[in-house]
């Protein structure tokens, strides 16, 4: 199988506690693949603040201590729109595989968000999976990515 995955380098993982159980999906079904991962948290049911976990692990990508970056939150919203605060973070709202290969292909996203609350683990892990496998196809589609950093 083609991957996205950098040697020696981790996957990036956070949520909220709306996330946690597909968080947790994610986590088993990346073990069980023998990728290495990094959380950021949460790590309980209690509530928190998704930017909290969202920060960290979006400095990890941006930083290229992790990639890519996988998060989750109950609507994805939250957690999406705080990791596009980082400049080098192209975070993508998916909720079937379809979507996060357009993500990776058009996008380069290089974060995976997911919707807790709306996704099964079993469509969560369908996504993760599309995400790692699939490249970026680079031409105008990079263009495109070139024009999305804003300018100071």
């Amino acid at each position: 199988m083609k991957t996205i995955l950098k040697e020696n380098v981790p996957v990036a993982l956070c949520s909220d506690h709306a996330g946690l159980a597909t968080k947790l999906a994610v986590i088993e079904y990346l073990k069980s693949q023998g990728i290495a991962y990094k959380d950021f948290g949460t790590y309980t049911e209690a509530s928190c603040d998704y930017p909290d976990f969202a920060h960290p692990c979006a400095e990890a990508v941006e930083s290229g201590e992790c990639y890519p970056g996988i998060a989750v939150c109950g609507s994805g919203e939250g957690i999406n729109i705080t990791l596009n605060k980082h400049q080098g973070i192209r975070s993508a709202l998916c909720w079937i595989p379809q979507v996060a290969a357009l993500a990776r292909q058009h996008n380069n996203a290089n974060v995976l968000a997911m919707p807790g609350r709306f996704v099964s683990n079993e469509e969560a892990i369908e996504m993760v999976k599309t995400f790692l496998s699939t490249e970026f196809e680079g031409g105008r589609h990079q263009n495109r990515i070139d024009k999305i950093p804003v300018k100071g």
